[in-house]
């Protein structure tokens, strides 16, 4: 399928489906292809094409620097399926502790206008346990791939809804020892707008504790890791509404707290990004926004950090993830030209198809 074949696919069946059952068939349609031998290699090879260009970041070997944003596979069933159209990393989540159904439908929303997505999915997974299975499952099928193709799997972790803010660390604690012996890196996501005060624990106070418990805890359970590290890699991922000192704050905390990496930024609430229908739309419901509009805040946020870190903290090594707004390989280069050691996309699959990450990593090597 190519690009022309998607587009008449995307317009004539699956923009008239509901988001969220049109995600889900997709994906289930991209996961049987993978389970068939021959078939998976063929698809693989032409929808990966050119996207070998290897990078080392946080002690761990990239296949490109092009990656899928959390928020596709919450669970980790399709990190192989996932990895044959091109990326070179597969973010899976967001997991929380304890198993959750989620806000419910309808939850997910395209903003056809300024191909962009709003969600208020609400973490809906089936918890760490159940994640820790289908990514164990997936890290053998993963194995059975030549060294070079194999993606590096990070794993994103939240606070289960019912959770008070005054035990989230234990929460988080209980995700990272389920979790980390399975993945490359992890994620501490206290920035999506989709769970009740989740972004209050973005203020230092109450940062601190999880970052430490985080951190802590991956260390007890994961004796060998596989990066050069020394230690399961730990970034924090931010939302773009932060003021620009509050941003600055929470670097310094990273900083202080020995975190390896920054994941900027994760989904915008605010609706003036947005124009016309789609802006009344979004204006009535919750949630976040993902996709173009949100590229001029995530650039912003990137600049903000890598001016603050060179200014600040000179010479202190944090790896960079800009993720949010990636329309086209130019943005990667952008990304990558602003100081980001790590780009990811997610909007942009929907719209784009299948032949999307190739492209955003081929055309970024220009």
């Amino acid at each position: 399928m190519d690009d022309l074949a998607y587009a008449l696919l995307y317009r004539s069946l699956l923009v008239r489906m509901d988001a969220e059952r049109a995600h889900r068939l997709s994906f289930a349609a991209l996961r049987a292809l993978d389970a068939v031998p021959g078939v998976r290699d063929a698809v693989g090879a032409v929808l990966s094409a050119g996207t070998h260009a290897p990078a080392q970041v946080l002690g761990l070997p990239f296949r490109n620097r092009v990656g899928l944003a959390a928020g596709f596979d919450k669970e980790g069933h399709g990190i192989r399926a996932l990895s044959r159209l091109g990326f070179g990393h597969i973010e899976v989540g967001t997991v929380t502790g304890h198993a959750q159904p989620g806000n419910e439908c309808p939850r997910l929303f395209r903003l056809l206008e300024h191909e962009a997505i709003l969600n208020r999915m609400g973490f809906n997974n089936a918890g760490s346990r159940a994640a820790s299975f289908a990514v164990d499952d997936q890290r053998r099928a993963v194995d059975l791939l030549p060294e070079a193709l194999r993606p590096v799997i990070g794993i994103n972790i939240g606070k289960t809804k019912v959770v008070e803010a005054a035990d989230a660390a234990a929460d988080y604690a209980l995700s990272t020892r389920t979790l980390a012996p399975l993945a490359d890196y992890l994620v501490i996501n206290v920035s999506s707008p989709n769970t009740p005060g989740l972004r209050d624990l973005q203020a230092v106070d109450s940062l601190r504790p999880i970052i430490a418990a985080v951190r802590d805890t991956a260390a007890e359970v994961v004796e060998t890791p596989r990066s050069t590290l020394g230690h399961v890699p730990l970034l924090v991922k931010l939302a773009p509404d932060l003021a620009d000192a509050d941003v600055r704050e929470a670097v310094d905390l990273a900083v202080a707290e020995d975190v390896d990496g920054l994941v900027l930024t994760n989904t915008l609430v605010d609706r003036s990004v947005l124009t016309g229908a789609d802006r009344a739309f979004a204006q009535a419901e919750a949630g976040g926004i993902s996709g173009r509009p949100l590229a001029e805040r995530s650039m912003e946020v990137l600049r903000l950090v890598r001016r603050h870190l060179d200014a600040q903290h000179p010479g202190r090594a944090m790896a960079l993830v800009s993720a949010g707004g990636v329309g086209d390989s130019r943005d990667v280069s952008a990304r990558l030209g602003a100081g980001a050691d790590l780009v990811q996309a997610y909007s942009g699959l929907i719209y784009g198809g299948p032949f999307w990450p190739g492209a955003l990593v081929r055309g970024s090597r220009r």
